[in-house]
């Protein structure tokens, strides 16, 4: 069953354009989880949100988001008045600089996305770029819209297509020096020999098992052994999915050619 994307757009670099989409890379819609439910009834349990100040419950239609500028005080603003300041990265993977591939540190990649073509007539620009970023070992760094906020991404050929990670700001990252200057810089060196036998006997091969989450095991058994005792629901209907945007793709060989063209003229201009 094809994965619905999560997100539809166009990636660019100068003036080779192709449509794409992007889905998350890791997911927790498998992990076990549970409603809320009055003892009593069975039914769910809904939530909603109070007026702090009249208790009411406050309508869909009328929440706001707001930003706190003193005590009780806020600057609301509405689905209008943020839609209006959206930027060209909502719809538009810009790819602005490349970076050798290992200069990035780990703790900057957050969270990794698969990005794909979204049209046939875009596989051989996606191809192009991906394939010249493999060949210098290089990755590309752009600017996207997730959630409302722009992120730091960085673009990472992977086989066939292209892992897109979204970064930590600078100010999210803690330095490590300032946890592990206290740490010995050298073992004991006749203590090494020991510890990499046992690192020999317990090596082995990579697998996803080694990661498997005995809670979840256990629980998906609890569920599965209740699931006897009730009736079976009827499965709801799948939705249709949307269809692709519109390609604005263009000749890749002139639009490379074009690309390089105006960056040389550029840099003798300098």
């Amino acid at each position: 069953m094809a994965i619905r994307p999560y997100w539809k757009g166009y990636l660019k670099l100068s003036l080779v354009t192709c449509p794409v989409s992007m889905t998350p890379a890791t997911s927790e819609s498998e992990k076990v989880r549970f409603h809320t439910l009055s003892r009593e009834t069975g039914n769910r349990v809904v939530s909603q949100y109070i007026d702090s100040v009249t208790g009411k419950p406050v309508k869909d239609r009328n929440e706001a988001k707001g930003y706190a500028r003193g005590e009780n005080d806020y600057v609301i603003l509405t689905d209008d008045d943020l839609d209006a300041v959206q930027l060209d990265t909502v719809k538009t993977i810009d790819i602005q600089k490349f970076v050798p591939s290992q200069s990035i540190k780990w703790v900057y990649l957050e969270k990794p996305h698969y990005l794909m073509p979204d049209d046939a007539v875009g596989h051989e620009a996606f191809a192009v770029i991906r394939d010249a970023m493999k060949a210098d070992n290089v990755v590309g760094v752009s600017k996207l819209v997730i959630g409302r906020r722009e992120r730091a991404v960085v673009l990472e050929p992977r086989d066939n297509g292209i892992v897109l990670w979204s970064l930590r700001f600078g100010d999210e990252v803690r330095p490590e020096e300032a946890y592990f200057e206290d740490i010995d810089d050298e073992a004991e060196p006749g203590l090494i020999p020991l510890v990499q036998k046992l690192i020999k006997q317990k090596s082995a091969r990579w697998s996803p098992e080694m990661v498997s989450d005995p809670i979840q095991e256990s629980l998906l058994k609890l569920i599965e052994e209740k699931k006897r005792t009730l009736k079976p629901t009827r499965k709801a209907s799948k939705t249709k999915e949307e269809p692709a945007p519109a390609s604005n793709v263009v000749n890749i060989m002139d639009a490379l050619r074009k690309s390089v063209a105006h960056d040389l003229k550029s840099r003798k201009a300098i």
